[in-house]
């Protein structure tokens, strides 16, 4: 199941409602949202405020951007590893000489 994308200021809104003193079960129930994915805001805002270790939503963006850009240059590397073997393979190519006999 894919997960549902938020807008940052929404998440932030709503995180700075439970740190102002609502429940997490209250603004979940409010904002039909599950109470997993407000803790894991609140998580996240931890992390990017310094207050807990682990990767920021930045580290995050940036990993998964590295990520994907390694993954392009890995497939545009073995298309230039089978155009390099077809190449040699051309170059090596004789056509038979017909008999005129």
């Amino acid at each position: 199941m894919r997960r549902k994308h938020y807008p940052p200021e929404y998440k932030r809104r709503l995180v700075e409602l439970v740190r102002a003193g609502r429940t997490i079960m209250d603004v979940a129930h409010e904002f039909k949202l599950a109470e997993s994915t407000i803790y894991r805001w609140l998580h996240q805002a931890r992390v990017d405020g310094g207050e807990r270790e682990g990767l920021s939503t930045d580290e995050k963006a940036e990993l998964a951007r590295l990520r994907r850009e390694v993954a392009q240059l890995r497939e545009e590397k073995e298309i230039l590893k089978k155009f390099a073997a077809w190449s040699a393979q051309e170059a090596n190519w004789n056509p038979r000489k017909r008999s005129n006999s």
